[in-house]
């Protein structure tokens, strides 16, 4: 818990210090940190061993503060803080088009403290008057609040799927072997996850929730009944236990996986035979029958099995009818990992840390995309600094010959469509990922031609998250993805499926027309430290829900057959 906890604590002091107007270097510091580990596997074990202070940019102050935190959950530097700031005006930083500066205006001037008081002054018209703000600025702030409350009560699968797995884990001592599993959106892969649905087989249901119910993660039992038990747990998500037998766990698991079109269409075909598919079981009439697995349920059904991610009624039925369901891309499937950054811009360790790190997981390559030099935020890599770099991965690749490294950037998209660097850098490298990084909210006819210019680069490819989206956070940018799918199509440009659970960008949606169109997708961690290479497990989930096989992902390649593949795109 401490690997997620006090990266999240660091965080938010960074964001009380800038609301209060503390020396920016100040806040500065305590992000970096927070970024420094998230990105380190064990956070605990640097505690215990003293490590902290080898991690740069952490003192001798952030240090006492962490292993204070990590001795008696508590840190007496946040408390003091929170006394002073209202912890509730973080939750104001969620809201597009509303920094630090401006939230310290609405608290000192019109003593706003949550969303709520901030969007009844709105509706008062009582930002207009207000120095920094307007007319203009009250409308986005307005705008920003329904998109806050629309996505309210939603989590990023990547914030829930361990939890659920743990939940899943403690449960393994006290129920027999195959009787317990994640269910709901979950176990479909959803990239947003509203709760925790765990389905457990088994006789005494009186033991089987008290234990779920006796778990440290949980907070507050909110219904405990004979077959459903909710909580609330620590995170803040609600998780719901079905209990059922042994001989309906099949049945169920189906039932509580979804989604609930996809039953609908179940129940129908079931409907059409004279029987009556539920929860509780396949009947002929009242007469039970009886099977063991979701694979027969569906072969009963005259249906090829039917993978949970697949499961939205989106023309699975239709295949499984016809034997046409795919065999979807696996973890073990992926060679190699491309998109990852070093600390030659924002990311955290070496190429060759990170080299060694991918080695450690079993892949045989490694792509290195650090920022290009527009990028001057992310410390964006300059002539001097490419050709730094280039060497270093030379050097590297001369010393072990049976791992490669490749030489890449993300380049930025310029407004005009252009690629970073001149030509004659340009082609120094392996492989491009052009990327949008800059003017979001120009008009959908003005990004549209943007990508698409990018796109006709000879040296372009691969596009990077191609609609920038920040899952709970920040819509993706206007596009018709489909005529970027057609432009990819005809000039053979690779589009990545970015990993990153902020992200999970390309929407799966269009991964489907993208396997119709023959567009490789490329699943990249967009790894900003060695932990971040392991995120491409949160990318598969998406390419599996998107029909992707193993020949539809260009890193399920080797590296001999992907170079071969970016020297043919030069």
């Amino acid at each position: 818990m401490l690997n997620k906890s006090i990266p999240a604590i660091l965080e938010e002091i960074g964001m009380l210090l800038e609301i209060k107007g503390e020396n920016p270097f100040k806040s500065k510091a305590y992000y970096n940190a927070a970024k420094m580990l998230s990105g380190i596997e064990n956070i605990e074990e640097m505690i215990k061993a003293k490590r902290l202070r080898e991690i740069k940019g952490i003192g001798e102050t952030l240090s006492k503060n962490i292993e204070e935190y990590s001795e008696t959950g508590e840190m007496e530097y946040y408390e003091n803080l929170k006394k002073d700031i209202p912890v509730t005006l973080i939750e104001l930083m969620q809201i597009p088009n509303l920094g630090p500066r401006k939230i310290k205006a609405l608290y000192d001037e019109l003593g706003i403290t949550n969303v709520g008081e901030l969007e009844y002054a709105c509706k008062e018209n009582r930002l207009i008057t207000l120095f920094g703000f307007g007319e203009k600025i009250q409308a986005k702030i307005l705008k920003g609040i329904e998109f806050l409350k629309k996505h309210k009560g939603e989590f990023l699968f990547g914030d829930v799927y361990l939890e659920a797995e743990k939940i899943k884990e403690r449960f393994e001592d006290v129920v027999p072997p195959g009787m317990v599993e994640v269910c709901g959106s979950i176990r479909r892969r959803k990239e947003i996850v509203k709760d925790i649905d765990i389905l457990v087989g088994g006789d005494d249901h009186e033991t089987i929730s008290s234990h779920f119910t006796s778990m440290p993660e949980i907070e507050e039992v909110l219904l405990k009944g004979d077959t459903k038990t909710s909580c609330r747990l620590r995170s803040g998500i609600e998780a719901d236990l079905r209990v059922v037998s042994k001989e309906a766990f099949p049945f169920a698991l189906m039932y509580f996986t979804g989604s609930k079109e996809h039953n609908i269409r179940l129940r129908g075909i079931s409907k059409k035979k004279g029987w009556k598919l539920n929860e509780y079981g396949l009947f002929e009439e009242d007469r039970l029958i009886k099977l063991q697995s979701e694979k027969e349920i569906y072969n009963a059904l005259e249906l090829a099995f039917i993978p949970p991610e697949l499961r939205e009624d989106m023309g699975e039925i239709e295949a499984a009818e016809h034997g046409m369901i795919p065999e979807l891309v696996r973890l073990e499937d992926i060679k190699g990992i491309l998109h990852v950054h070093t600390d030659f811009s924002d990311g955290i360790d070496t190429i060759e840390k990170l080299a060694d790190a991918a080695q450690h997981m079993g892949l045989s390559y490694i792509g290195i995309s650090d920022h290009s030099r527009s990028a001057y935020y992310a410390r964006g890599l300059k002539e001097d600094d490419v050709f730094r770099q280039w060497e270093t991965i030379d050097r590297l690749n001369e010393k072990n010959r049976f791992f490669h490294i490749l030489k890449s950037i993300e380049s930025d998209i310029q407004p005009d469509g252009s690629l970073d660097y001149d030509e004659d850098i340009l082609k120094g490298f392996d492989f491009i990922i052009a990327s949008v990084h800059s003017n979001f909210h120009m008009k959908k006819d003005g990004m549209e031609k943007r990508i698409l210019k990018a796109m006709e680069n000879p040296y372009t490819t691969m596009l990077g998250h191609p609609t920038g989206r920040l899952l709970l956070s920040r819509d993706g940018y206007e596009l018709d993805m489909r005529n970027i799918i057609d432009e990819a199509a005809r000039n053979s440009v690779i589009i990545e499926l970015n990993a990153s659970p902020y992200r999970l960008d390309i929407d799966w949606r269009y991964l489907k027309y993208a396997k119709e169109k023959g567009v490789l997708i490329s699943i990249n961690p967009d790894a900003h430290a060695t932990g971040g290479l392991y995120e491409i497990f949160y990318g598969i989930g998406i390419a599996r829900k998107g029909w992707q096989e193993k020949k539809d992902i260009l890193n399920t390649r080797t590296a001999a057959e992907v170079m071969k593949m970016f020297k043919k795109r030069k």
